[in-house]
């Protein structure tokens, strides 16, 4: 059968536990069209905030009282600077590929507040939708002269009491001219997909769309001893167990202790490419909450008495080798060396100690 058989009535393949637990995989582009719309919004800010060279600062304004505007991307800085320069991002999220019927209100209310001087006329007005935009409107977003036209056509249907709730915006006199001098080149739109491959490098990409940790990054061990606490701690932990004093790292002469203080060095790097790991490619406090999950396993042990502070350092590394990394999102990545290493950055943060230091 070559590996496939059935059972129940199922043709089985190849699947995975994760196929089993998570169900069939879902694209990133269809993620998108599954958010909701307020989700859809605060997913575009993230993207944004990858602008940093672009923008100086984004912000979301969506809600009543917006006059047009979802996402506000300054270029320069707006306060006490009434003409300053921006980029708006005007979010949509509907089961369609944007029409013209679903915008004609945006392009007017861009136009009427404008010219109420509410805010500048933005450098480029861009449409953000999960499901793109549609035929019609893409050439309408192409050609700025015919979609001038087609605005005025159909201001009285869509704009003229869409606007604002309070009054009819008609259009004529100097409204009519101020639309007619316009500059509609400024309006385009963002494919999702443009957005999905710049959002690949945020933090938060694999929590929205799933997939793999990226290859851990490589940390060199330094040449140099670091003047950290977790070194200090292991000579006294040397020191106990040694019948020779040592007094630092250039004392440790035995091969038992050289072998073990080695593989602690390298151990502790090794955990430093799981913080690195979280800070390139996860949210925040991923990798700490690694740590807690290491401590919470060893603090018992750590408590009991022992004879000297090798065997501890030993009981300690042991056990934490032991411990199941179930839920925390390093899980795949983190294997028994990094464990090991955990315990020697609990060491550097005061949460755990070999012996007990001198007041």
């Amino acid at each position: 059968m070559g590996g496939i058989f059935w059972s129940w009535g199922f043709r089985v393949n190849n699947i995975t536990a994760q196929q089993i637990s998570q169900g069939a995989y879902v694209s990133p582009i269809d993620r998108l069209k599954l958010m909701s719309a307020d989700d859809w919004e605060k997913f575009t800010e993230e993207w944004l905030d990858l602008k940093g060279s672009t923008y100086i600062k984004t912000e979301r304004l969506a809600g009543a009282g917006d006059m047009g505007r979802d996402i506000v991307a300054y270029v320069t800085e707006p306060k006490d600077n009434p003409n300053y320069t921006w980029d708006c991002y005007q979010c949509k999220h509907y089961d369609h590929p944007l029409r013209p019927s679903d915008i004609w209100v945006e392009f007017g209310k861009i136009i009427y507040y404008t010219f109420k001087s509410e805010y500048p006329i933005p450098k480029k007005y861009y449409f953000a939708a999960p499901q793109g935009i549609g035929t019609s409107l893409n050439k309408l977003l192409q050609n700025a002269s015919t979609l001038k036209v087609e605005l005025k056509n159909n201001w009285d249907t869509y704009c003229k009491n869409n606007i604002t709730k309070t009054e009819e915006i008609i259009l004529e006199n100097d409204l009519l001219h101020y639309l007619n001098v316009f500059d509609f080149s400024i309006f385009d739109s963002i494919a999702p997909k443009v957005i999905i491959e710049e959002y690949k490098i945020h933090e938060k990409y694999l929590v929205r769309f799933g997939g793999s940790l990226p290859p851990r990054p490589t940390v060199s061990i330094p040449s140099e001893i670091e003047d950290l606490r977790y070194i200090d701690q292991l000579v006294k932990s040397y020191n106990t167990n040694s019948t020779n004093e040592i007094l630092n790292v250039d004392d440790i002469s035995s091969a038992s202790y050289k072998g073990h203080f080695e593989d602690a060095r390298k151990s502790f790097y090794k955990a430093e490419e799981l913080r690195m790991l979280n800070r390139d490619s996860l949210p925040d406090g991923i990798f700490e909450n690694l740590k807690e999950n290491i401590y919470d396993g060893v603090s018992s042990q750590s408590r009991k008495e022992f004879d000297d502070g090798y065997e501890k350092v030993l009981a300690i590394e042991s056990e934490a080798g032991k411990i199941p990394i179930e839920s925390n999102p390093l899980k795949d990545a983190c294997q028994t060396i990094d464990k090991k290493g955990l315990c020697h950055h609990l060491v550097n943060d005061e949460k755990l100690t070999w012996v007990e230091e001198d007041e």
